[in-house]
């Protein structure tokens, strides 16, 4: 397939790369300084842009069998950047006629499972309690989805952790795996890929966790 990867610096963003092209797949990474690109590829295309404008960004997607997005804030203070961003994305996306688009959510902005226990409930309440802004903004951002002429799929993942892939985990469409609290960057790429060619997935938040 032919694949544009956004946000391909950052930590599943520059997985999706990785995996991408080991499997085969042709890559084009948008990212804002190319030097901080590690992963390199005879079937790599490193496209530079700022986000700025929907219109500079129609050459990276135009012609792309998917698209995939690792863009969201870092840090509290980044409250508001996946909306905007993906704004952007789904403007030029719109433009060339690119349908199928994959992003980074969490877990907490989707539906939680009616089995979790008193400690996963409590831990849900103070971590939504402290990034507040951070969810509010992937909630706003999978608004933007929604109202989009797109196929997306908003992966909704739990803490992240630095972990080899294993490609062992749990997905549940439209909720979330019970007792999921953590999942590597590396695995949440892996569901993202394979993700990419199911149907299932479509127009669908989807829980990913170990």
């Amino acid at each position: 397939m032919k694949l544009t990867v956004f946000g391909a610096t950052g930590g599943i963003g520059r997985e999706i790369v990785r995996q991408a092209l080991d499997a085969g797949h042709e890559v084009t990474a948008v990212v804002r300084d190319p030097g901080r690109l590690s992963v390199t590829g005879a079937r790599l295309q490193v496209f530079s842009d700022d986000l700025a404008d929907p219109a500079s960004l129609r050459p990276a997607v135009a012609g792309r069998d998917v698209v995939l997005s690792g863009l969201g804030a870092r840090s509290r203070k980044d409250a508001g950047v996946a909306a905007r961003l993906t704004r952007t994305v789904l403007g030029a996306m719109e433009a060339e006629g690119v349908r199928r688009l994959l992003v980074v959510s969490a877990g907490p902005v989707g539906p939680q499972p009616e089995g979790n226990g008193l400690l996963d409930r409590a831990a849900l309440g103070i971590v939504s309690a402290v990034l507040k802004g951070v969810y509010a903004d992937l909630a706003e951002m999978e608004a933007e989805l929604a109202r989009s002429a797109t196929d997306w799929t908003a992966v909704r993942p739990p803490r992240l952790q630095n972990k080899p892939v294993t490609g062992v985990y749990r997905t549940v469409v439209g909720g979330f795996p019970a007792g999921g609290r953590f999942i590597g960057r590396a695995d949440v790429a892996h569901a993202m890929l394979a993700m990419a060619g199911d149907p299932g997935t479509v127009k669908q938040g989807v829980g990913v966790a170990y």
